[in-house]
Formats: C-alpha cells, sequence, structure tokens
C-alpha cells in the first residue's frame, strides 16, 4: 500500500503530521476522521529507492527498542488503546526501518492480530523472549508491567554487552596498530636499511641480518601471505559455523585463562537475569528455559541449560542439574535451590544477576588493567628491537671508524 504524508488539526486547534499506510487519499481522509483529526494537506511518500535492499537501510538500534518499550508501557498504563498508541509511536519513530517495521505491526493488529503474534514476525528486532513476554502480558492483562520490565531487561542486558565489548576494543586498537607498524617497518623501512649495510660490506650483526631476512621473505611473498591468511580465516569460520566447530571453540574460549572466566560470568548474568524476567512475568519455567537456552550464545552452556528443562520435565528440581553442568558456579546453583524451596525463584534470580553483573564489572577492570601493560610491552618491545635491529650495524662501523 502507498504511504502518504498528511498534515491536520485537532478540535483544538493544534496542528499534527504523520504519515500512514492508505489504500488511497480517501481512505486515508477516512482514518484520519475516526483519529478527530481534520486534514489540511495530504501528499504520496516519494519513493526510496534504496528501501528494498537491507545493506542500505539504517539498523534497528536497541535504544529505539528500549525508547519504544517504555513509552508503550506508559501509554498502555495511561489507558491508551493498543492501536492508538502504536499510530502515535509510528508516526514519532525517526528511523525509518523501525517505522516500516511499527507500521506492519499496526496493521496486523488492526486485521485482527494479536500483538505478540505481529511481534513474532518481525524477529530481528523483537526477539522470541520479546514476543512470549508480550504474550504472557496480554494473556494475563499486565501488558504495562511486561513492557517495563522488558524495557529494564533489555537496558541491563545492552550495557552488559557494552561491558565486555569495551574491554575489548583497547587490546584490539593496540594490536592492530601494532602490526601495521610492523608491516610497515618490515615492508619499507627495512630495506632501505639494508641496501645501505650493502653498500658498507661486511658481516651483519646477528638480530640484524634476521631482521633483514624476514623483511625479504614478507616482500617477496607479501600476496601468498594474505592468501594463505585468508584461506585460513575462511576455512576457521567454516569449521566454526559447523555444530562441532562451534561447540569445541565455545568449550575452549570457557576455559581460558580471565577471558573464560569473564564470559562464563556474562553467561550467569545474562541466564538469571533472563530467566528471572520470565517467571515473574508468568511464563511457564520449561519454555523460560527454552528460550533462555536459544539465547544463550554459547553452545555449552545452552546444552547445560536444555539438559536442565530435561530434568525439570521429568519431575526433578532445577538446582541438581545446573550443578552437575559444571558450567555454573555452585554459589548459582545453592541460591537457586533456595529460591525454589522458598518459592521466590524470580527475586533469587534477580538477585544472582545483580551479584554477577557486579562480578562482570570487576572482571573487566581487571582484565583491562592485565591487558593495557601487557600491549604496551609488546607494542614497545616489537618496535624497539626492530629499531636496535637497525642501530647495530652503525653503532658497529661507528666503533671501526673510531
Amino acid at each position: 500500500m502507498p504511504v502518504f504524508l498528511w498534515e491536520g488539526k485537532t478540535p483544538q486547534g493544534t496542528i499534527q503530521k504523520g504519515e500512514n499506510e492508505a489504500k488511497d487519499e480517501v481512505s486515508l481522509r477516512q482514518m484520519l476522521k475516526k483519529q478527530n483529526i481534520r486534514p489540511v494537506k495530504i501528499k504520496k511518500k516519494p519513493k526510496d529507492l534504496f528501501e528494498n535492499i537491507p545493506l542500505f537501510q539504517p539498523r534497528v538500534k536497541t535504544k529505539d527498542l528500549i525508547l519504544f518499550t517504555r513509552q508503550f508501557s506508559t501509554m498502555i498504563d495511561a489507558g491508551l488503546p493498543l492501536i492508538q498508541g502504536l499510530e502515535i509511536l509510528t508516526n514519532q519513530t525517526e528511523n525509518p526501518t523501525f517505522k516500516k517495521i511499527l507500521t506492519q505491526v499496526k496493521s496486523d493488529v488492526e486485521g485482527g492480530s494479536t500483538f505478540a503474534d505481529a511481534l513474532k514476525k518481525h524477529p530481528k528486532v523483537f526477539d522470541n523472549l520479546y514476543a512470549h513476554l508480550v504474550a504472557a502480558g496480554e494473556m494475563g492483562g499486565i501488558l504495562d508491567t511486561i513492557l517495563q520490565r522488558l524495557a529494564a531487561y533489555i537496558e541491563k542486558n545492552a550495557k552488559l554487552v557494552s561491558k565486555v565489548k569495551g574491554a575489548m576494543v583497547y587490546p584490539s586498537v593496540i594490536g592492530v596498530i601494532a602490526i601495521v607498524v610492523v608491516l610497515v617497518m618490515l615492508v619499507f623501512v627495512i630495506p632501505v636499511f639494508a641496501e645501505m649495510f650493502d653498500s658498507f660490506g661486511g658481516e651483519l650483526p646477528g638480530l640484524t641480518a634476521a631482521v633483514v631476512k624476514l623483511s625479504d621473505f614478507l616482500r617477496s611473498n607479501f600476496f601468498y601471505l594474505i592468501a594463505v591468511a585468508g584461506a585460513f580465516i575462511f576455512m576457521f569460520k567454516k569449521f566454526r559455523s559447523t555444530q562441532r566447530g562451534e561447540y569445541l571453540f565455545d568449550k575452549y574460549i570457557l576455559k581460558m585463562p580471565v577471558i573464560g572466566d569473564l564470559l562464563r560470568k556474562v553467561a550467569v548474568a545474562k541466564f538469571t537475569r533472563t530467566l528471572g524476567t520470565m517467571i515473574s512475568s508468568g511464563v511457564p519455567i520449561l519454555d523460560g528455559l527454552d528460550i533462555v537456552a536459544k539465547t544463550s550464545g554459547n553452545r555449552i552452556v545452552e546444552e547445560a541449560i536444555y539438559n536442565t528443562k530435561a530434568s525439570i520435565s521429568e519431575g526433578k528440581n532445577i538446582a541438581d542439574p545446573l550443578m552437575q553442568s559444571g558450567v555454573f558456579p555452585p554459589m548459582v546453583c545453592q541460591m537457586v535451590a533456595v529460591g525454589e524451596s522458598t518459592g521466590a525463584l524470580d527475586a533469587m534470580l534477580g538477585k544472582i544477576a545483580d551479584f554477577y553483573e557486579d562480578e562482570v564489572d570487576a572482571a573487566v577492570e581487571a582484565l583491562t588493567s592485565l591487558i593495557e601493560p601487557a600491549m604496551m610491552i609488546f607494542l614497545g618491545g616489537t618496535v624497539g628491537t626492530m629499531l636496535a635491529a637497525m642501530y647495530l650495524p652503525i653503532f658497529k662501523i661507528a666503533g671501526a671508524i673510531e
């Protein structure tokens, strides 16, 4: 359906603007009339040449989703009808991709679909967790409360991911700089010194000779090395995309010193926060575990959660299979057992999540404090070694002249 841009007046005389999908201009006028808006100006929205090419469309950011969820919760709590709330939020959304999705959601709801079913058609923006919690909210008549919990959950989860990514940025930047500096020196700087040393004659010091040979090898096999590196990355990604490759990689990374401990804490925080949010929102625990497993991001953690789900379906409690998995720390399993026995599992999971989010903060700081000096020593040592290799012959020549 075509999209129309409109401008109209309310009974109070205020000017409102927006855009809506409609069969034609007459249909749009009828739609606006139902909303007590008298249209003043209506025109067809010009087509975007790149609207059907996802690469050229802006991505829906987490902050867009949080803002929508919070505002929609407030509107539902204030008694605003579902469709009217979607209409208002669609009109004020600046992100064209999100606007298009919300327009389709509103259209589906107007067509008789539930809000949760309409969201399920857009899994890249509204994941399984979001859609299931909304469905629980619709069934229980507490959609506004569920949306508030969702917004808080998405915000905390985004902060958690941001902290881990932030810890990785510094070493990545330093590593790239180190590689670029070394390559530039080996490809462009060393050859100049090598020619100068050849003109002097004589035997080069061992370190200098080794660096010159490395430079010659790199220059003569530069494109072959790039091809080998590209092939290795391609094969690694191919292997990583298989079930066995993903399993082995996730298993290895959890066993790595420092980083493995950090990722395990992130996994525990995410698991407890997500499951706690779902249980407190009225989602059955088996459905909650199924969704949590799919969103865990690690095959080892996913397998542990699925084993826990299987044990619960056989009538067992949740704490014992978590303990047997070896993924979750004993303290977490004991606290979960206490939560189960007291009937306050959702509250206990929330406390565990708060604790482990603080632990992630401390782990990130510890990782940063370890990586920063290590990267500086690596960069300084590499560049310093190469400079020393270049100046050793010069010192040798100066000594000979004396």
